[in-house]
Order: C-alpha cells, then sequence, then structure tokens
C-alpha cells in the first residue's frame, strides 16, 4: 500500500454519468489512472482522455503538474488534447462556417493551457491562423476569434514572433489603420503589434513603418477606454524599443502632431478617473519624455565653449545696465563681472561656470536660468536687484538657489531613471504644457516660491538648506493632490505656505511625541490592547472585502487581474482571476482556495519565491510591495505584489494577525499612534463642572448673507 502522503482523494466528473471518487496515487503513472477512470465508465479508448480542471483556469492535468492537485479536489474526463487539438484543426478549415465559428471560439477558450497549445502549435494550427488573417475573407466574429487564440498561443512563448511573415504584420497593421472596423478586431491588433515591437528591434521597424502614426493617435480620441488604452500600449511600446535616435523622432513627430493636446483632452481631463493599465501608461510616456532631458543634466559646462559662456554672462547682462566694455580696462571689466555674478549670487563668482560643474543638474540649471530670464525678463530683473541690494544678510541667491531647484526639480520628476515596470505615478500637469517647456516653465513658478518662502522664514544664508528642505516639500504636496493645469499648480503650491507647512508637520510630529509624564505613558500602555484589537479586526474586515492585484510577466509588463479575500469565518482564503473591470467579486466565483490552517509562513521583499526567480529584474519599488505566503509542507506558495504601500500593509498586518503573529508595517505603528494621541486627549479633557447636554444643542439660524464665503471654483478653473 502507498505511503499516506502519496494518496489524493479526488471526485472526476463526465458529462452523462455520476461522479467516481476515487484515491489517486501520486506515484501511479497518469495513462494508468486515466484507465481505471475510463474503465469505470466502460469507456473504450483512455489513450483519447484526459483530465482537466473544473474550477478556475481549466488546465489539463500532467505529469508536470499532477503535484499541485490536493485533497478534495474535481476534475473532468475530458478529450486528451492532442485529440482535441485534431478535432479543432479541422473544424476550422470546415466548410460550414458555422462550425469555423464555433471551434475558432473553443479554440480562444482552449488556448490558455501551455498543454494544450503546444499540441495545436505541433500541427501548424498557428499557421492556419496567420493565414486566415492574411487572406482577411472571413466576418468580424470569427476574425476576432482568431486574433484572441493567435494572441493566446504567442503567449506561451513557444513560436517565436520574429517567425511571423511581413504579409501577416501588414495585415495586422492595416486592421488598426484602418478609420472603420470592429472594435475587438481593433483591439487585439493594437495588442498583437504591441507584443511584436516588445520581442524584437526587426519587427519594431517593421511595425514602425507600417502603422500610421496619425491613426494611431486617433485611436486616443475614441469613446473606447480599451482601444484608448491599447493604442497607448502601442506607442509606448515603439518609445521604450527605439533606440536614442528613433525615439528622439518619435516624440519629435508626437509633439508635432499635438499627442500631449489629445492626452489631456480625451484621457485626462474628459474621463475624470483614468485606469490603472492607463495610468501606468502616462507614466510611461512623461518618463520617456522627460528623460530627453538626462543628456543636459549629465553634461557639466564646459568653460571653454563659446555658447555656454555667452549665455553664462546673457544671465548678468539681463540683470544689470552694463557700462559698454569697450570703455573699460581688461581688468575693470573682470572685476565688474565677479561683482554681478556675485550679486547674482554665485558661489564662485570670479569664474561661475564652476557652480554648473557638478552634474546632475549640469547644464540643464543654465538652461532654467536662461528661460526665467528671457521670458519672464522683468521678475526676473526683480528677484535678482532686490536681493542683491540687501544688506540685512537676508538676500536669496539666485543662482545658488536655481542650481539647487534644478536639482531637487529632476530628483521629483524622476529625470535619468528608467520607468518602472508597475509604476502609475503620473502628473497631469505635465500634459498640460508643451513636453520641452514643461520643466523650464515649473521652475519659473518654483523659483518664485523659492523666494517667497525665503522671505516668510527670514532667512539667511545658512538656512539654505532648511530653505530647500521646506521647497521640496511645498512642490512635493502639491504635486501629489494631480494638478490638471500649470495655473491650479502654481495657485495650491503658493497657498501651502512656509506657516502651513509647518502646521502640517505639528500635525504629522503629534503621533510621535514621546516626551509625556509618568501618568500617561501608563495611560498609554494600558490603551494600547485595546486599540490594537480595533486595528486587527480592521485589517481582518479589509481582507473579507479582498483586494485586486495584478500579474507581472516577462512577456507583458501587466499581465491579468486576479482577486484575493478572506471568508467571513475567517477560515480560507479565496482567490482567481477576474475581469478588468470587476468591482467585488462575489466570494463563491472565486474558485480557489487555501485554508488559513495550512498556511505555513508569511515572506516579503527579497525572500519572496517570484522575487527570487526573478532576481537581478525587480527594482526597489517591486520588492517593497511584493509577499507570498507557503502553504502545505512550504512546497506551494501563493504570490502577491500590491498596487500600493498601503495595500501591501494591510494584506501583510491581515496575514500576521491570522498567523496569530503580531503586525509590524509602518501603517500599523502609525494607525496605532494616530488613535492612541485622540484617546488619550478625550481622556484628558478638563470635564469638572463641564455639563455635557443629554441632547444635542439646536441648530443656530442661517446668516442673513453669504458675503463672507470664498469662492473656490474661480481657484479650480
Amino acid at each position: 500500500m502507498p505511503p499516506q502522503k502519496d494518496i489524493v482523494k479526488i471526485a472526476i466528473q463526465m458529462p452523462g454519468a455520476y461522479p467516481q471518487l476515487i484515491e489517486l496515487d501520486q506515484k501511479k503513472p497518469l495513462s494508468a489512472v486515466i484507465k481505471e477512470v475510463c474503465d469505470g465508465w466502460n469507456l473504450p479508448g483512455p489513450d483519447n482522455y484526459a483530465l482537466q480542471y473544473t474550477d478556475g483556469v481549466q488546465t489539463y492535468i500532467t505529469e508536470s503538474n499532477r503535484l499541485d492537485i490536493k485533497n478534495g479536489s474535481i476534475l473532468r474526463l475530458t478529450k486528451a488534447p492532442g485529440r482535441c487539438a485534431e478535432d479543432l484543426y479541422k473544424g476550422i478549415q470546415s466548410s460550414d462556417g458555422g462550425v469555423r465559428c464555433d471551434s475558432l471560439k473553443q479554440l480562444a477558450g482552449v488556448s490558455t493551457d501551455v498543454t494544450f497549445a503546444q499540441e495545436f502549435i505541433s500541427r501548424d494550427g498557428h499557421t492556419l491562423l496567420v493565414h486566415i488573417v492574411e487572406n482577411a475573407n472571413e466576418n468580424a466574429l470569427i476574425m476576432t476569434h482568431t486574433l484572441t487564440a493567435f494572441m493566446e498561443l504567442m503567449d506561451h512563448g513557444i513560436v517565436s514572433w520574429e517567425n511571423l511573415s511581413s504579409v501577416f504584420i501588414k495585415k495586422i497593421a492595416s486592421f488598426v489603420n484602418a478609420k472603420v472596423l470592429d472594435a475587438s478586431m481593433q483591439q487585439l491588433s493594437l495588442a498583437i503589434l504591441e507584443n511584436m515591437v516588445l520581442s524584437s528591434g526587426s519587427l519594431f521597424q517593421l511595425v514602425k513603418q507600417e502603422v500610421t502614426m496619425e491613426r494611431l493617435i486617433s485611436h486616443l480620441q475614441v469613446t473606447n477606454q480599451q482601444i484608448q488604452t491599447k493604442a497607448m500600449a502601442l506607442l509606448m511600446a515603439l518609445l521604450q524599443t527605439a533606440g536614442e535616435t528613433d525615439r528622439k523622432e518619435l516624440l519629435m513627430f508626437l509633439s508635432k502632431k499635438n499627442l500631449r493636446q489629445y492626452i489631456y483632452k480625451n484621457i485626462i481631463h474628459s474621463s475624470g478617473s483614468v485606469g490603472d493599465e492607463m495610468a501606468h501608461y502616462l507614466y510611461v510616456l512623461q518618463s520617456v519624455a522627460l528623460n530627453d532631458l538626462e543628456p543636459r543634466m549629465r553634461t557639466p559646462l564646459d568653460s571653454y565653449n563659446q555658447d555656454q559662456r555667452e549665455v553664462l554672462h546673457s544671465l548678468r547682462q539681463s540683470a544689470f545696465e552694463c557700462e559698454s566694455d569697450g570703455s573699460l580696462s581688461h581688468e575693470r571689466r573682470r572685476s565688474l563681472c565677479a561683482k554681478e555674478f556675485k550679486k547674482l549670487g554665485f558661489s564662485n563668482n570670479s569664474n561661475p561656470g564652476q557652480d554648473l560643474i557638478r552634474t546632475p543638474p549640469g547644464l540643464l540649471a543654465l538652461d532654467t536660468m536662461h528661460y526665467f530670464s528671457t521670458r519672464y525678463p522683468d521678475i526676473y530683473s526683480r528677484f535678482v536687484l532686490e536681493n542683491s541690494s540687501r544688506e540685512d544678510k537676508h538676500e536669496c541667491p539666485f543662482a545658488r538657489s536655481s542650481i539647487q531647484l534644478t536639482l531637487i526639480l529632476c530628483e521629483i520628476l524622476r529625470i535619468g531613471e528608467p520607468p518602472s515596470e508597475t509604476g502609475s505615478d503620473y502628473h497631469p500637469v505635465f500634459f498640460s504644457q508643451d513636453w520641452d517647456c514643461l520643466l523650464n516653465e515649473l521652475f519659473c513658478v518654483c523659483i518664485q516660491l523659492l523666494n517667497k518662502t525665503w522671505k516668510e522664514m527670514r532667512a539667511t544664508q545658512e538656512d539654505f538648506d532648511k530653505v530647500m528642505q521646506v521647497v521640496r516639500e511645498q512642490i512635493t504636496r502639491t504635486l501629489s493632490t494631480k494638478p490638471t493645469s500649470l495655473e491650479l499648480f502654481k495657485n495650491k503650491v503658493n497657498a501651502l505656505n512656509y506657516s502651513e507647512i509647518l502646521k502640517l508637520r505639528q500635525t504629522e510630529r503629534l503621533h510621535q511625541e514621546e516626551t509625556l509624564a509618568p501618568p500617561v505613558l501608563e495611560l498609554k500602555e494600558r490603551l494600547k490592547p485595546e486599540l490594537l484589537e480595533l486595528i486587527r479586526q480592521q485589517r481582518l474586515n479589509r481582507l473579507c472585502h479582498g483586494t485586486l492585484f495584478r500579474k507581472i510577466s516577462s512577456r507583458r509588463r501587466q499581465d491579468k487581474l486576479w482577486y484575493c479575500r478572506l471568508s467571513p469565518n475567517h477560515k480560507v482564503l479565496h482567490y482567481g482571476d477576474v475581469e478588468e473591470d470587476t468591482d467585488t467579486p462575489p466570494i463563491e466565483t472565486l474558485q480557489e482556495k487555501i485554508p488559513v490552517s495550512d498556511i505555513k509562513a508569511l515572506l516579503t521583499g527579497k525572500d519572496c519565491p517570484h522575487m527570487k526567480e526573478n532576481k537581478g529584474k525587480q527594482n526597489k519599488e517591486v520588492l517593497d510591495l511584493a509577499f507570498s505566503i507557503t502553504y502545505d509542507v512550504e512546497e506551494y506558495n501563493l504570490n502577491f505584489i500590491a498596487s500600493s504601500r498601503t495595500d501591501f500593509c494591510l494584506w501583510t498586518d491581515g496575514l500576521s494577525v491570522l498567523l496569530g503573529r503580531e503586525m509590524s508595517s509602518e501603517s500599523m505603528r502609525s494607525e496605532l499612534e494616530i488613535l492612541l494621541s485622540m484617546e488619550i486627549k478625550l481622556r484628558l479633557l478638563d470635564l469638572e463642572n463641564v455639563p455635557i447636554p443629554e441632547r444635542a444643542p439646536p441648530i443656530p439660524k442661517p446668516p442673513s448673507n453669504f458675503n463672507f464665503c470664498y469662492d473656490f471654483s474661480q481657484t479650480e478653473q
């Protein structure tokens, strides 16, 4: 008798027959198991049959994945993948249009299974699909099933994208270029071209030649969000795969075609909210466009470059009325220039170019200063003259501040950093301005903010770093509110003055204060268990509600979605694949499940199996969001990548509670301190001789007019 650990108790179904309950011996060949099942139903030819899951992804059972079968699993006896592939191969070639349509529809569904895909491709089935596309004689429904099946087959990586003929590629491109075509066909065609571009440099060139950019941009103007998203995905694939020359050419072309305006008008402004996938592509486009500034950021000023020297001296000449250079001696001219460069705020006034050697920001700092002086000459002159004439040690050094501010903007906008695979932090203001002047315009707003903040802080040269920290915080906090225009950004960032920053900091520090009296500390310790239990219940409730997670694969930057939630009795984790527009799927639709009692460990970051598999490929952002649970005998794991740090903290805390461990996330610590602070303040309220009414006081009458109200709508426009 085989060991108990090799036995799995399962049920096997077949249409029109009573289920068989068997004890599956994992050491016995699968073919022998199938023969016994067929004999139980008196079915001849066991080689024509296979076992398949009935729940979730209906995968074929093979020798390589049979160990995944759990006790209580329900399997189905169905056609063997080879026989199914043969039948569908013949059905696709049928002269009956209905049979062809049904066969292709079924093919699109079963092609997600790699075992079936191998069988179908071994019969050159994918070539048959290519011919259907090339001929394009079928109706839209059949073509949609064909393209779907083709995508699923290619996604397994069995066949290289480079093996596709130029005729096929041109036909797919023609579907994208067509002005009138079925939406599903265009959506699939865009996705196919995206995969081609990402797979090969030679295919990039072919797709770039065949796809009409004007038509691709026009797809961003449609109301169909799926087509918008796929069109943006193809654009991003073209930009990311292109070499430096091609990328600059594409960006220049897209700029001429007003891509920014299309995105701002049709995606950001009109839809109100942007989906996760579209947010990722907007983030990538923003990153690619801004990274065009990297060469200037990495290049120091060359003191022997005549053009750069002239730009540097133009800053001085724009700010100060100079005597005619011809009437001054060489020594007098040098002395005057050094004096004026010192007034401009350069540290090395005898050789100001030395201030611009540091990279970053390099020449980018010279560019931003020159833009400000030429675009807003009056404001520039007033800034410089106002500070250079002060004699109270409170002057704000324009050049030094500008160089540091340019560096801060480069860091906030992540100029020079490659876009991450999961990033979605785009700035709507980026799409409200011409790309080639966005940084300069932001600089012009922020350098005036810096001067204003300097005055509010009554800063001196010794306070320089402190002022720059406040300015960084003002910019970062304002950008986090997602202002949709430069004017709105300007209004918000100027409203966030130094006193407001101090108030925000004070509020955020309240829960960190530890200078409490001993009785208060004792009260704090007494309150902790009750508040921790409150946080535990909140975490478990969040797990019961569930969260949407995104799978990441090497072939597609962002793959399918799946949902995971805890059962109301806190005993089982349910999970399964879901569609893009799913909100909160019912727990019954999530077919996969893991008993909480089987969970052995919670892993995070680089300790996760899916992070070890892609060692060296994952950036810190992904590592900080990754966690896994191991279950059974630690041979199985369920891998997660949270969409945000908040979701990561909620889930790792909730899973820790289920495992009987202490919560340890920074979110839990922050929430505990906030709750403790609030509770302690309530407990310490001096209510002696303060009458507390049993009923709420009456609502006072409204005022005679509302002239004191501020109309915020004027600011938001």
